[in-house]
């Protein structure tokens, strides 16, 4: 799922491409041991209201209802078509997750609804007015003491990392992944209201290096977001 301002872009670019996305994602990113990390650092439990955030085809999403099937697990994507399909794969696992159409920018849910989202190969995406916008939308729908927890793009580990980045870039836009790149994602998401915001470990992959991030929202206050 790609947003930018009004501009919406399809997860592979075409939506003809869409069908390819599990494979794809699968085949590049070493996806089964990096959401397993997330999982592991989500730590979901019982009686928690977990939002995945751009959820796309909902494989994080039933990874972490069947971790802690006690867990109120929701996902969020603005495309109808993956939705779609995530919808299909929780119903064949006989999960129950509500998945909602919606953009990172504007979610329909309120104030301090979750206790922790968690969002992986989304952020890279988007703008820096985007991602703060973003990020703002999710300080505000953490309870106190609710955690963002990520998986997305990173600073380069080494100079092979940061040419096998480039397919990367070329795809989404220099623009929109210099954030990443130059390691900005926790100075983001502090400027967005949200505080201890730090790096948790790198991972490399076919094309680059991901990277593991959380933050939390603050205890006993109201999200307040800074301008990016």
């Amino acid at each position: 799922m790609s947003e930018g301002g009004a501009r919406y872009v399809p997860a592979l670019g075409l939506r003809s491409l869409t069908r390819f996305y599990d494979p794809v994602v699968a085949a590049t990113t070493r996806e089964r041991t990096f959401k397993a990390r997330l999982l592991d650092q989500l730590a979901p439990r019982a009686g928690q209201r977990v939002l995945d955030l751009a959820c796309g085809t909902g494989t994080l999403a039933l990874a972490i209802a069947q971790r802690e099937p006690r867990a109120q697990v929701v996902g969020v994507d603005g495309d109808e078509e993956m939705l779609a399909r995530a919808r299909a794969k929780a119903s064949s696992a006989g999960a129950a997750i509500a998945f909602d159409e919606a953009l990172a920018q504007s979610l329909p849910y309120d104030d301090g609804s979750f206790d922790s989202v968690v969002t992986s190969l989304f952020l890279h995406h988007l703008a820096r007015g985007a991602k703060h916008d973003a990020v703002a939308e999710v300080a505000r729908v953490l309870r106190p003491g609710g955690e963002l927890h990520v998986a997305d793009w990173g600073p380069p580990s080494d100079p092979l990392m940061a040419f096998a980045f480039l397919g990367i870039r070329l795809l989404d836009g220099f623009e929109p992944t210099r954030d990443n790149v130059r390691g900005e994602l926790p100075a983001i998401f502090e400027r967005a209201g949200l505080v201890g915001a730090h790096e948790r470990g790198r991972l490399r992959t076919l094309f680059g290096t991901l990277a593991f991030y959380s933050a939390s929202r603050p205890q006993g206050t109201t999200a307040a977001a800074s301008a990016p």
